[in-house]
């Protein structure tokens, strides 16, 4: 294909849930600042998240992330995460996958390294056992006793919180993985109540993830969630940001000690391990998780397409 722009992309999965990797072929940058890339990308050269995340390569749950030059001193890189509607501050499971890629490329040793994230510097530890934590970046809850209506719920009363992304976290009494489908219809509601009732983060930002907790499987596990991502995706994993807001939670209700695991299992089955130390405005959470490289591709984009022809709808 003479007329196509080549993507070198490595696919990986955290406890269900994808994540692509772009680690070559990015459109030349005005710079390697994540927060600026990201902005680059979305204004200049959004083929690049249609391409991996659109059909006929991507798919609606796929993550993708831009692996940049580190800005920071001592950073191993930087990152910009998007999925199929847009872009992500920060994203758990995509940095597990990010650290899981870097360790297939010999690029990095187990040890701790730091990531330039656009939400901001994220360290994260790759173990001996290849499984990887992350300190997350400061999470704290904004609002709680916030009340929505569900058709299959009923009224339900949550908390507004941070963790990377913001979050609407509320509890039901039980998630089971044969009703994919009713979780995915009330999420989504959910989450057009919040945007009919005016409720965002504090400075207008969408609460444009939506998180239900339930008993685990097995007394192993604290939770069981369902967590909705932006386009309307469920998570497969138990979301790295999402756990953070739970923490943040747990802390603000005095519910978890600091330094305590908390173990939240995904509505697939997998799991994440949790804990956090205090901060004045909220918590810094360390989550854990593993990820296994699954593929090496190369993505051809025809140039008309590149330019901007992909439906991104």
């Amino acid at each position: 294909m003479p007329n196509a722009r080549t993507l070198t992309v490595i696919d990986s999965h955290t406890g269900g849930e994808p994540t692509r990797v772009v680690v070559d072929g990015l459109p030349p940058l005005e710079t390697n600042d994540p927060a600026a890339v990201r902005d680059q990308l979305r204004s200049q050269h959004d083929w690049v998240r249609t391409s991996l995340t659109h059909e006929p390569f991507g798919a609606p749950w796929m993550v993708g992330a831009a692996m940049l030059p580190p800005v920071s001193d001592g950073a191993a890189a930087g990152v910009v995460f998007f999925n199929n509607t847009g872009y992500l501050g920060m994203c758990g499971h995509g940095l597990i996958g990010l650290v899981a890629t870097l360790r297939h490329m010999r690029r990095i040793e187990p040890g701790t390294h730091r990531f330039d994230t656009p939400a901001g510097l994220v360290t994260a530890r790759l173990h001996e056992d290849e499984s990887v934590s992350f300190r997350n970046v400061p999470s704290f809850r904004l609002k709680t006793g916030v009340v929505v209506e569900s058709t299959e719920f009923g009224r339900l009363e949550g908390d507004i919180a941070y963790g990377g992304n913001w979050f609407y976290l509320a509890s039901v009494p039980a998630l089971d993985p044969a009703e994919l489908d009713r979780y995915t219809r009330a999420t989504r509601q959910i989450k057009l109540a919040l945007s009919a009732q005016g409720v965002t983060g504090p400075d207008g930002e969408e609460v444009d993830h939506i998180e239900l907790f339930a008993p685990p499987s097995g007394p192993e596990c604290n939770s069981r969630n369902f967590v909705l991502c932006p386009g309307d995706e469920y998570d497969r994993s138990p979301c790295g940001t999402g756990l953070s807001a739970k923490l943040a939670c747990q802390a603000a209700d005095d519910a978890l000690p600091p330094g305590e695991e908390w173990v939240q299992e995904s509505i697939t089955g997998s799991r994440f391990r949790g804990s956090y130390e205090p901060t004045k405005e909220g918590v810094l959470p360390t989550i854990r998780g593993s990820a296994d490289v699954v593929a090496e591709c190369r993505v051809f984009v025809e140039t008309g397409v590149a330019a901007g022809a992909i439906d991104a709808g």
